[in-house]
Protein backbone atom coordinates (compact mmCIF):
# COMPACT_ATOMS: atom_id res chain seq x y z
CA UNK A 1 0.00 0.00 0.00
CA UNK A 2 1.47 3.36 -1.14
CA UNK A 3 2.81 5.83 1.47
CA UNK A 4 0.20 8.81 1.80
CA UNK A 5 2.59 11.45 1.59
CA UNK A 6 3.87 10.32 -1.85
CA UNK A 7 0.45 10.03 -3.19
CA UNK A 8 -0.17 13.36 -2.36
CA UNK A 9 3.11 15.04 -3.59
CA UNK A 10 2.08 13.43 -6.89
CA UNK A 11 -1.34 14.70 -6.92
CA UNK A 12 0.44 18.29 -6.25
CA UNK A 13 2.55 17.35 -9.55
CA UNK A 14 -0.35 16.64 -11.72
CA UNK A 15 -2.04 19.82 -10.08
CA UNK A 16 0.57 21.98 -11.36
CA UNK A 17 1.36 20.05 -14.80
CA UNK A 18 -2.40 20.75 -15.51
CA UNK A 19 -2.25 25.38 -14.53
CA UNK A 20 1.04 25.29 -17.11
CA UNK A 21 -0.89 23.75 -19.97
CA UNK A 22 -3.74 26.12 -18.69
CA UNK A 23 -1.45 28.92 -18.78
CA UNK A 24 0.32 28.04 -22.17
CA UNK A 25 -3.20 28.00 -23.99
CA UNK A 26 -4.46 30.87 -22.58
CA UNK A 27 -1.10 32.76 -23.59
CA UNK A 28 -1.62 31.71 -27.16
CA UNK A 29 -4.89 32.80 -27.56
CA UNK A 30 -4.12 36.23 -26.41
CA UNK A 31 -1.11 36.89 -29.21
CA UNK A 32 -3.21 38.16 -32.33
CA UNK A 33 -2.74 36.85 -35.67
CA UNK A 34 -0.05 38.37 -37.88
CA UNK A 35 -1.37 40.79 -40.87
CA UNK A 36 -2.68 39.18 -44.18
CA UNK A 37 -0.58 41.00 -46.91
CA UNK A 38 -3.09 41.78 -49.42
CA UNK A 39 -2.58 41.67 -53.10
CA UNK A 40 -2.14 44.72 -55.29
CA UNK A 41 -1.17 44.00 -58.23
CA UNK A 42 1.43 46.69 -58.33
CA UNK A 43 5.17 45.17 -58.34
CA UNK A 44 6.96 46.15 -56.15
CA UNK A 45 11.04 46.72 -55.54
CA UNK A 46 13.18 47.99 -58.78
CA UNK A 47 10.54 47.06 -61.36
CA UNK A 48 7.85 48.98 -60.37
CA UNK A 49 6.78 51.73 -62.50
CA UNK A 50 7.03 55.22 -61.65
CA UNK A 51 4.32 56.83 -60.41
CA UNK A 52 3.52 59.56 -62.80
CA UNK A 53 3.73 57.45 -65.66
CA UNK A 54 0.56 56.32 -67.57
CA UNK A 55 0.05 52.95 -69.45
CA UNK A 56 -1.72 54.34 -72.34
CA UNK A 57 0.68 57.79 -72.21
CA UNK A 58 4.23 56.36 -71.81
CA UNK A 59 6.71 59.16 -70.48
CA UNK A 60 9.03 60.03 -73.81
CA UNK A 61 12.57 58.69 -73.85
CA UNK A 62 15.07 61.97 -74.30
CA UNK A 63 15.95 61.57 -77.76
CA UNK A 64 12.29 61.34 -78.62
CA UNK A 65 11.65 64.58 -76.76
CA UNK A 66 14.75 66.33 -78.82
CA UNK A 67 13.73 65.52 -82.18
CA UNK A 68 10.36 67.10 -81.78
CA UNK A 69 12.26 70.20 -81.03
CA UNK A 70 14.64 70.14 -83.53
CA UNK A 71 13.63 71.81 -86.57
CA UNK A 72 12.83 69.19 -89.31
CA UNK A 73 15.09 70.07 -92.38
CA UNK A 74 14.11 66.82 -94.76
CA UNK A 75 13.24 69.07 -98.01
CA UNK A 76 10.30 65.98 -98.61
CA UNK A 77 9.01 65.89 -95.60
CA UNK A 78 5.06 67.21 -95.14
CA UNK A 79 4.86 68.56 -99.28
CA UNK A 80 1.92 67.95 -100.97
CA UNK A 81 2.25 64.72 -102.71
CA UNK A 82 6.33 64.53 -101.71
CA UNK A 83 6.55 67.94 -103.47
CA UNK A 84 9.56 69.71 -101.44
CA UNK A 85 9.12 71.84 -98.62
CA UNK A 86 12.06 72.82 -97.63
CA UNK A 87 16.32 73.44 -99.02
CA UNK A 88 17.46 70.82 -96.68
CA UNK A 89 19.81 72.70 -94.93
CA UNK A 90 19.39 76.06 -92.28
CA UNK A 91 19.73 78.21 -95.59
CA UNK A 92 16.65 79.71 -97.12
CA UNK A 93 15.47 79.97 -100.46
CA UNK A 94 13.70 83.15 -102.04
CA UNK A 95 11.35 81.63 -105.13
CA UNK A 96 9.84 84.34 -107.76
CA UNK A 97 6.75 82.42 -109.97
CA UNK A 98 4.33 83.66 -112.89
CA UNK A 99 7.57 85.47 -114.58
CA UNK A 100 9.34 86.74 -116.53
CA UNK A 101 7.69 89.58 -116.90
CA UNK A 102 8.96 92.92 -118.47
CA UNK A 103 8.08 95.54 -116.16
CA UNK A 104 8.49 93.77 -112.01
CA UNK A 105 11.21 91.16 -112.96
CA UNK A 106 14.04 93.46 -114.06
CA UNK A 107 13.82 95.12 -110.71
CA UNK A 108 13.42 92.10 -108.84
CA UNK A 109 16.90 91.22 -110.51
CA UNK A 110 18.12 94.58 -110.05
CA UNK A 111 17.51 94.27 -106.23
CA UNK A 112 18.71 90.52 -105.79
CA UNK A 113 22.24 91.46 -107.53
CA UNK A 114 22.05 94.94 -105.23
CA UNK A 115 22.33 92.30 -102.30
CA UNK A 116 24.30 89.59 -103.96
CA UNK A 117 21.30 87.34 -103.20
CA UNK A 118 20.79 84.32 -105.69
CA UNK A 119 16.91 83.14 -106.33
CA UNK A 120 14.71 80.23 -107.99
CA UNK A 121 12.51 82.14 -110.77
CA UNK A 122 9.41 79.77 -111.91
CA UNK A 123 8.79 80.66 -115.11
CA UNK A 124 5.42 80.52 -117.61
CA UNK A 125 6.11 79.07 -120.99
CA UNK A 126 4.47 81.75 -122.83
CA UNK A 127 6.15 84.48 -120.98
CA UNK A 128 9.86 82.84 -121.61
CA UNK A 129 8.70 82.63 -125.26
CA UNK A 130 8.07 86.48 -125.13
CA UNK A 131 10.64 87.79 -123.41
CA UNK A 132 13.76 85.13 -124.09
CA UNK A 133 16.01 88.18 -122.71
CA UNK A 134 14.81 87.88 -119.02
CA UNK A 135 15.59 84.40 -119.18
CA UNK A 136 18.47 84.93 -120.05
CA UNK A 137 19.36 87.94 -117.62
CA UNK A 138 18.39 85.16 -114.93
CA UNK A 139 20.49 82.55 -116.63
CA UNK A 140 23.38 84.99 -116.80
CA UNK A 141 23.13 86.10 -112.61
CA UNK A 142 23.78 82.79 -111.62
CA UNK A 143 19.70 81.90 -110.63
CA UNK A 144 17.72 78.64 -110.92
CA UNK A 145 15.41 78.13 -112.87
CA UNK A 146 11.82 76.58 -112.56
CA UNK A 147 9.08 75.36 -115.06
CA UNK A 148 5.68 76.60 -113.57
CA UNK A 149 3.36 75.45 -117.02
CA UNK A 150 2.90 76.83 -119.80
CA UNK A 151 0.21 79.08 -119.48
CA UNK A 152 -0.32 78.58 -115.28
CA UNK A 153 -2.75 76.30 -115.94
CA UNK A 154 -4.19 75.64 -112.03
CA UNK A 155 -6.11 72.79 -113.75
CA UNK A 156 -2.93 70.99 -115.39
CA UNK A 157 -2.93 68.34 -112.28
CA UNK A 158 -6.47 66.80 -113.47
CA UNK A 159 -5.76 66.51 -117.06
CA UNK A 160 -4.56 63.23 -118.81
CA UNK A 161 -0.59 62.38 -118.33
CA UNK A 162 0.18 62.85 -122.05
CA UNK A 163 -1.14 66.49 -121.62
CA UNK A 164 0.33 67.34 -118.47
CA UNK A 165 3.54 66.02 -120.13
CA UNK A 166 2.81 67.69 -123.43
CA UNK A 167 2.95 71.20 -121.07
CA UNK A 168 5.91 70.87 -119.14
CA UNK A 169 8.11 69.73 -122.65
CA UNK A 170 6.63 72.66 -124.31
CA UNK A 171 7.55 74.66 -121.77
CA UNK A 172 10.70 73.18 -121.17
CA UNK A 173 11.47 73.84 -124.72
CA UNK A 174 10.62 77.59 -124.70
CA UNK A 175 12.80 77.96 -121.80
CA UNK A 176 15.87 76.79 -123.82
CA UNK A 177 14.95 78.19 -127.05
CA UNK A 178 16.44 81.48 -124.97
CA UNK A 179 19.05 79.46 -123.37
CA UNK A 180 20.22 76.57 -124.84
CA UNK A 181 21.39 73.54 -122.95
CA UNK A 182 19.39 75.73 -119.92
CA UNK A 183 18.91 73.69 -116.36
CA UNK A 184 15.74 72.98 -115.17
CA UNK A 185 15.57 70.66 -111.89
CA UNK A 186 12.17 72.16 -110.89
CA UNK A 187 8.37 72.15 -111.40
CA UNK A 188 6.17 73.75 -109.70
CA UNK A 189 2.56 73.46 -110.26
CA UNK A 190 0.24 76.79 -110.59
CA UNK A 191 -1.72 76.96 -107.34
CA UNK A 192 0.09 74.52 -105.59
CA UNK A 193 -2.83 72.04 -107.12
CA UNK A 194 -0.78 69.17 -107.03
CA UNK A 195 -2.00 65.51 -107.99
CA UNK A 196 0.00 62.23 -108.17
CA UNK A 197 -0.11 62.37 -112.09
CA UNK A 198 1.45 66.22 -112.37
CA UNK A 199 4.38 64.79 -109.86
CA UNK A 200 4.52 61.17 -111.35
CA UNK A 201 5.40 63.26 -114.62
CA UNK A 202 7.78 66.26 -113.77
CA UNK A 203 9.77 63.63 -112.08
CA UNK A 204 9.56 60.93 -114.77
CA UNK A 205 10.86 64.17 -116.54
CA UNK A 206 13.84 65.03 -114.06
CA UNK A 207 12.22 67.42 -112.76
CA UNK A 208 11.59 67.86 -108.51
CA UNK A 209 8.15 69.04 -107.41
CA UNK A 210 8.56 72.34 -105.83
CA UNK A 211 5.67 73.46 -103.17
CA UNK A 212 6.87 76.45 -100.27
CA UNK A 213 6.88 77.18 -96.72
CA UNK A 214 6.07 80.79 -96.65
CA UNK A 215 2.99 82.26 -98.82
CA UNK A 216 2.66 86.17 -98.25
CA UNK A 217 -0.12 86.02 -100.62
CA UNK A 218 1.39 88.54 -102.59
CA UNK A 219 -0.64 87.65 -105.75
CA UNK A 220 -3.28 89.67 -103.83
CA UNK A 221 -1.38 92.78 -103.57
CA UNK A 222 -1.74 92.79 -100.17
CA UNK A 223 0.65 95.71 -99.76
CA UNK A 224 4.65 95.96 -98.56
CA UNK A 225 4.30 95.94 -95.04
CA UNK A 226 1.76 93.55 -95.16
CA UNK A 227 4.22 91.37 -97.33
CA UNK A 228 7.16 92.08 -95.38
CA UNK A 229 5.55 91.07 -92.23
CA UNK A 230 4.39 88.06 -92.98
CA UNK A 231 7.73 86.68 -94.60
CA UNK A 232 9.64 87.99 -91.52
CA UNK A 233 7.21 86.81 -89.21
CA UNK A 234 7.40 82.74 -90.96
CA UNK A 235 10.54 82.35 -92.36
CA UNK A 236 12.64 80.04 -90.38
CA UNK A 237 15.79 77.69 -91.05
CA UNK A 238 15.01 75.56 -94.40
CA UNK A 239 12.44 77.71 -95.72
CA UNK A 240 11.47 78.55 -99.23
CA UNK A 241 9.32 81.84 -99.36
CA UNK A 242 6.91 82.06 -102.39
CA UNK A 243 6.81 85.79 -104.33
CA UNK A 244 5.49 86.82 -107.28
CA UNK A 245 7.22 89.07 -109.83
CA UNK A 246 4.53 88.54 -112.84
CA UNK A 247 1.09 87.99 -112.90
CA UNK A 248 -0.31 91.63 -111.98
CA UNK A 249 1.03 94.47 -110.46
CA UNK A 250 4.21 93.41 -108.15
CA UNK A 251 5.20 96.96 -107.01
CA UNK A 252 3.72 95.96 -103.60
CA UNK A 253 6.21 92.60 -103.86
CA UNK A 254 9.75 95.05 -105.27
CA UNK A 255 9.29 97.49 -102.29
CA UNK A 256 8.49 94.81 -99.55
CA UNK A 257 11.70 93.32 -101.00
CA UNK A 258 13.88 96.37 -100.53
CA UNK A 259 12.92 95.94 -96.74
CA UNK A 260 13.17 91.93 -96.58
CA UNK A 261 16.90 91.50 -98.21
CA UNK A 262 18.60 93.42 -95.75
CA UNK A 263 16.66 92.21 -92.64
CA UNK A 264 16.75 88.00 -93.98
CA UNK A 265 20.61 88.34 -94.90
CA UNK A 266 20.97 89.05 -90.95
CA UNK A 267 19.06 85.92 -90.05
CA UNK A 268 19.56 83.15 -92.78
CA UNK A 269 21.92 82.72 -95.48
CA UNK A 270 20.04 82.78 -99.04
CA UNK A 271 20.36 80.39 -101.76
CA UNK A 272 19.10 79.74 -105.30
CA UNK A 273 17.87 76.11 -104.92
CA UNK A 274 20.37 73.33 -106.94
CA UNK A 275 20.14 73.17 -110.34
CA UNK A 276 20.91 69.82 -110.66
CA UNK A 277 21.79 68.03 -113.94
CA UNK A 278 18.52 68.08 -115.32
Amino acid sequence: MANPSVRGGAIVLLVLAALLVSAYALGQSLVPDPPRQRHTGVATGATQAHPTASPSRPVPTTPSAQAERQPQLDPDSNGPYGSRVSTGSTRVALTFDDGPDPVYTPQVLALLRKYDVKATFCVVGVNATNHPDLIQAIVAEGHTLCNHSWNHDMTLGKRPAAVIRSDLMRTNAAIRAAVPNARIAYFRQPGGAWTYPVVSTCEQLGMTPLHWTVDPSDWKAPGAARITATVLGQTAPGSIVLMHDAGGNRAGTVQALQHLLPVLMTRFQLEALPTGTT
